[in-house]
């Protein structure tokens, strides 16, 4: 047998876990793939199917309520995206390359918030925000409040760490001889990040910012603590039309989420798989 092969099961026991393999895959996408189908269905009356129609993605179109919380549902992950992709980045390259006081601390508060629950940086945010309102008020003046700024500094926060953590593996593996050898050269500290390796970490730092971009569209939780008037996006508009009542509407909006989040996974996975040489 030639090398990657695939092995075909031959005992019971192999067949048990082949089926079992099967049973989680339909457990997991058959609600997805029934999603989608219903999306297309032009009957009012969820899960009754009709005819076969694009009638809800057009309603879904001439709805103001949609469109207006996919505006701010794209302003605040492409700002968010874009800040913590730069402080992310220039996390990793300060763990992974220098020596500093505080560094495992710092090390272990940068993957905090990977491990906390959403509920509690939720609550951080809010109170984070309702004290720098305070302090803010008392000092200039002015009454800050809740909405695109405060949903866009969340989204930072907890994006930094998922930027770091696929950055920071991308450093890893890259030979630190390439910097030196750069150095050796009359190269100056910037002149070898950014031709030397910058290149080299770009697939990382290009994956790290489809996944940031990825999070900050899906996230519902942390949205929703620190979110004012005006300033809801879109995955806290479905959840607040799942909670009135579920509609054909919302098969055409989470269908559009989840084949955007999809192709933003697939796109983070295929840069990060570029080998060194080809960046």
């Amino acid at each position: 047998m030639r090398a990657g092969d695939a092995v075909r099961p031959r005992g019971p026991a192999q067949r048990v876990l082949a089926a079992n393999t099967w049973a989680v895959y339909v457990f997991l996408y058959a609600p997805i793939l029934l999603l989608i189908v219903f999306s297309f269905n032009d009957n009012r009356i969820v899960g009754v199917w009709n005819t076969a129609s694009l009638r809800w993605y057009r309603e879904m179109l001439d709805n103001a309520a949609v469109l207006n919380a996919l505006r701010n549902s794209l302003i605040v992950a492409l700002a968010s995206t874009a800040v913590s992709t730069v402080i992310g980045t220039a996390a990793a390259l300060a763990l992974e390359r220098f020596r500093f006081p505080g560094r495992r601390v710092y090390d272990g508060l940068v993957y905090l918030p990977v491990i906390i629950p959403d509920v509690t940086m939720a609550v951080m945010m809010l109170l984070f925000f309702v004290e720098a309102f305070v302090i803010v008020q008392a000092v200039l003046g002015i009454s800050p409040s809740l909405g695109i700024p405060t949903i866009t500094l969340s989204h930072i926060a907890f994006n930094i760490s998922f930027v770091a953590i696929v950055v920071r593996a991308r450093l890893a593996g890259l030979d630190p001889a390439l910097e030196e050898a750069a150095a050796d050269l009359y190269a100056s500290r910037w002149q070898a990040f950014r031709r030397v390796t910058l290149p080299l970490i770009m697939p990382g730092v290009l994956g790290g910012a489809l996944l940031a971009l990825t999070l900050s569209l899906d996230d519902v939780v942390v949205t929703s603590f620190v979110a004012g008037p005006g300033s809801t996006t879109l995955p806290v508009y479905v959840f607040g039309l799942v909670r009135r009542g579920v509609t054909p509407l919302i098969n055409a909006v989470s269908t559009v989420m989840l084949v955007a989040s999809m192709l933003l996974v697939l796109g983070s996975l295929l840069i990060q798989r570029r080998s060194p040489d080809r960046a």
